[in-house]
């Protein structure tokens, strides 16, 4: 599940705005969703992550949390265990350290932050101005008596795994909704925001891993 959780932010970071004169429409919604989000300090969101390959007759759903601070590059992901609040994972950044807390293996791997443009870096998950894809509005939905504003974004890289990430991103809220990857094989991972707090209240130590507060866990330094 981490690597399907990484491999779904890392797919909704970005897009450029290289291709912004090819669609002048998507280039304004998402430049005013990314403005909104950069005015907060920090934001929470309890989100889901549905995977599903009807072909593969594989159907899993995890809830989760994020909590980040763009500006500075700090956050905290914690994944819970299917149809429970058990913590199954959590990746940790202070902006310079990332720790990646695996409860199967009750173990926390020390890495150093990766805060480059290819890095695993879900404070950037509302701020869509990096390289990487062509976007295109493609319409709006009403759903359950909300208006969505579609984005379609494409990969550059041919080579990739995907070949489209969705955007549904509320109308009146200016607030992104979810985000749908459409893998070449048949998968489809949704991450769709189950609530959005701006401007959270939190502490710097959140972004940090309290060894006390996970008995007998080992710490693996991979610096």
């Amino acid at each position: 599940m981490k690597k399907l959780f990484i491999y779904l932010i890392l797919s909704i970071l970005t897009v450029t705005t290289a291709f912004a004169q090819k669609d002048a429409d998507a280039k304004v919604i998402l430049n005013k969703l990314s403005k909104q989000y950069r005015a907060y300090d920090a934001v929470k969101t309890d989100f889901t992550l549905t995977i599903d390959n009807q072909q593969a007759n594989v159907k899993e759903t995890q809830t989760g949390t994020l909590i980040s601070r763009s500006k500075v590059n700090k956050y905290k992901v914690t994944l819970y265990a299917p149809a429970k609040k058990t913590i199954m994972q959590e990746i940790i950044s202070d902006g310079k350290n990332q720790w990646t807390f695996l409860k199967d293996a009750n173990e926390v791997q020390l890495n150093v932050a990766d805060n480059s443009e290819e890095g695993f870096n879900p404070a950037k998950i509302f701020t869509m101005y990096e390289k990487g894809y062509k976007y295109i509005y493609t319409g709006q939905q009403k759903t359950s008596g909300k208006i969505y504003q579609v984005v379609d974004l494409t990969p550059e890289d041919s080579k990739k795994n995907f070949f489209k990430v969705r955007l549904m991103i509320d109308k009146t809220k200016n607030q992104l909704s979810s985000a749908q990857i459409f893998d070449k094989n048949g998968s489809k991972y949704t991450y769709a925001l189950r609530t959005f707090t701006p401007n959270y209240k939190v502490t710097d130590a959140a972004f940090t891993f309290d060894k006390k507060a996970y008995p007998g866990v080992e710490l693996v330094d991979l610096r």
